[in-house]
């Protein structure tokens, strides 16, 4: 079982480094002024990109209080995001009529991340590892539904 979870952790952490370069490159050529609260959007990308290399690694090692307090950055993100949607300052590049979707992911998304913390307090690596998996599936999907 040890083996099985270290190899799964060796490959999620390779997908990660390879996906999140891609966020991170996003926020960066959305210009100096999508990094300031007049896109929380972007913001909430920059912050979960630090995040989960950081979860990515403490998740592949099992450490959960790594994951915690990795994780204690994202508090507030989403409500900062909504908050963007409900003000107009949050647009979708693609099916920008599907906010609701968007706004019901991402609610999805900020839940699956607090059983994270709670798997990373209770120090359950086999739990940490799949619901990282499941995070990281999630940036996929929405980026495939609302990113051009």
């Amino acid at each position: 079982m040890k083996k099985t979870l270290k190899g799964i952790g060796i490959t999620l952490t390779v997908l990660c480094l390879s996906c999140l370069p891609k966020v991170a490159s996003a926020a960066h050529n959305a210009g100096p002024a999508a990094h300031t609260d007049s896109n929380p959007l972007i913001g909430e990308m920059l912050i979960l990109d630090k995040t989960f290399r950081e979860v990515v690694s403490a998740v592949a090692l099992g450490e959960g209080g790594r994951v915690h307090k990795a994780l204690e950055s994202m508090h507030g993100t989403m409500e900062k995001t909504h908050e963007g949607v409900n003000s107009g300052t949050v647009t979708l590049p693609k099916n920008p009529r599907n906010v609701e979707e968007f706004v019901r992911l991402d609610s999805e998304f900020h839940a699956n991340l607090e059983r994270l913390d709670s798997a990373a307090l209770r120090d359950a690596p086999a739990k940490m590892l799949l619901l990282t998996k499941k995070l990281l599936d999630s940036c996929v999907g929405c980026h495939k539904n609302f990113r051009k």
